[in-house]
């Protein structure tokens, strides 16, 4: 297909989309407190478990962060400061009860890691990086994947990374300056999904740089139109999780 066939098939997805015609009433992160959105509380949850979202169900995932959350007894690893005050025993037991970490020594480590990289740089308030880099997504993008990449293990991802600004977009009060710059995150469905419209050959697909291929074809594919790339994410997301419905 052209680009001007791919983008009608985009105009029609989108339309199934907020018809609700590829079941995504319900979206993972869905399952959370419902914190004020501006709230510290609110960021840290948002944030912490997205780390651990690597090759696993995110419903899934999300719903064992709830769970977490709403027991007394572990809600306190979504707390940085309080978290790294307890032992790793502790955090690990907390990490693992509902099945948030299910690698419990290594994504335990990774959550610690976190917690003490938000103490240490933003005195435990993820909020104040938004700030310091002016909600600039290219700027919070490059301190995280390439300034400080040791310091945010999992959430300097190039899926990740961009994935867990547009649920921060999504789910809180925060504002991006550039939110046209917010790429989509090339997980298995979206990967799936952008071949299956033909933006990318099978050869592309099953290349060890199909995630900055993907993204880079929707940048390509939307510039000057009316689309920003982050438009495209959950509907290819949906299609391609539940079967590919024929777009019409």
């Amino acid at each position: 297909m052209n680009k001007k066939q791919i983008l009608e098939q985009v105009d029609k997805l989108i339309f199934m989309y907020k018809n609700g015609e590829l079941d995504g009433e319900v979206m993972p992160e869905d399952a959370n407190p419902h914190f004020e959105k501006s709230s510290l509380e609110n960021y840290l949850y948002f944030t912490l478990p997205m780390a651990l979202n690597y090759q696993r169900n995110s419903y899934t995932l999300w719903e064992s962060a709830l769970k977490t959350y709403n027991d007394e007894e572990t809600r306190f690893v979504f707390n940085p400061k309080l978290c790294l005050e307890k032992s790793f025993e502790k955090v690990q037991y907390a990490l693992t009860k509902y099945k948030v970490a299910l690698q419990k020594q290594k994504q335990t480590e990774i959550w610690l890691a976190l917690c003490n990289t938000f103490v240490e740089l933003f005195d435990g308030d993820i909020r104040k990086l938004f700030d310091e880099l002016d909600n600039d997504v290219d700027k919070i993008r490059d301190y995280i994947q390439k300034q400080n990449k040791k310091k945010f293990p999992y959430l300097s991802g190039t899926k990740i990374c961009n994935y867990w600004m547009y649920v921060i977009y999504q789910y809180t009060d925060r504002r991006y300056k550039n939110i046209e710059k917010l790429t989509v995150a090339p997980d298995t469905h979206v990967c799936k999904a952008t071949r299956k419209l033909g933006l990318i050959n099978d050869e592309e697909f099953n290349s060890s740089n199909v995630q900055l291929i993907v993204i880079e074809r929707w940048q390509e594919l939307f510039k000057d139109t009316k689309y920003k790339p982050i438009d495209i994410h959950t509907p290819l997301w949906l299609w391609s999780r539940n079967g590919f419905k024929e777009v019409k």
